[in-house]
Order: C-alpha cells, then sequence, then structure tokens
C-alpha cells in the first residue's frame, strides 16, 4: 500500500480509534485535571504521528513517531491510575490497554520500516 497521506497510515488509524475511546469513556469524569491529561496525550498520539508525515524526511518522522510512541505509554499508565482510583472497572482498562499496546506495536514497526528505506 502506498502511503501518500497521514490518514493512509495504520498506527494514525488506529490513533483516531484511541482518541475516540479515551474520549467515551472518560467524558463522565469530573476530574477535570485527570480527564484532560489523558485526552490531551491520547490527541498527542495522532497528531504526531500526522504532523511526522509532513516534515519532509523520514529522520524527522522517526523523531515524532517517538514522541508519538511516548504519548502512548502515558495513555497507558494513566490507564493504569484510572483503574486504581475507580473511574473505570477491569473491563475498560484492558480494552485501553490493549489498543495502546497494538498501537505502540505499529509505531514501532513503522520506525523500523523508514529506518530502512527512502523518503
Amino acid at each position: 500500500m502506498i502511503i501518500e497521506r497521514f490518514e493512509d497510515i495504520e498506527a494514525w488509524k488506529e490513533a483516531r480509534t484511541l482518541v475516540k475511546e479515551i474520549y467515551q469513556f472518560f467524558g463522565d469524569v469530573k476530574d477535570y485535571g485527570f480527564r484532560d491529561q489523558i485526552q490531551r496525550a491520547a490527541v498527542s498520539v495522532m497528531s504526531n504521528i500526522a504532523e511526522g508525515f509532513d516534515r519532509g524526511s523520514n529522520r524527522e518522522f522517526i523523531k515524532f513517531l517517538i514522541i508519538a510512541r511516548g504519548s502512548v505509554s502515558e495513555v497507558r499508565s494513566l490507564g493504569y491510575a484510572a483503574l486504581d482510583i475507580g473511574y473505570i472497572d477491569e473491563e475498560i482498562f484492558n480494552k485501553i490497554s490493549n489498543r495502546c499496546l497494538k498501537l505502540a506495536s505499529l509505531i514501532n514497526g513503522f520506525i523500523r520500516y523508514l529506518k530502512r528505506s527512502e523518503f
């Protein structure tokens, strides 16, 4: 598959789904600081993938993918906090965690691909 725009990137598509789920799962949480942090971290993932794509070089793109991967870890870590605090149950936590693990794997694979190719 040829990637012509960031919307073609599987990791970006998965990040978009993560954002939707995070907003659904935490939309009613009254702890605004926590809710905003996990939402911002999720949005950061898809935003960094998109921004990195349009930077014009694999080297720059990889930098942004690494930032996106860090934001995935932040979402996953905050998921643990949400579970421990009681904002979500174990089923929701598992959905978040599994989505994050899949997304991190997609990003890692894309980084490996970019390191071997020209852009």
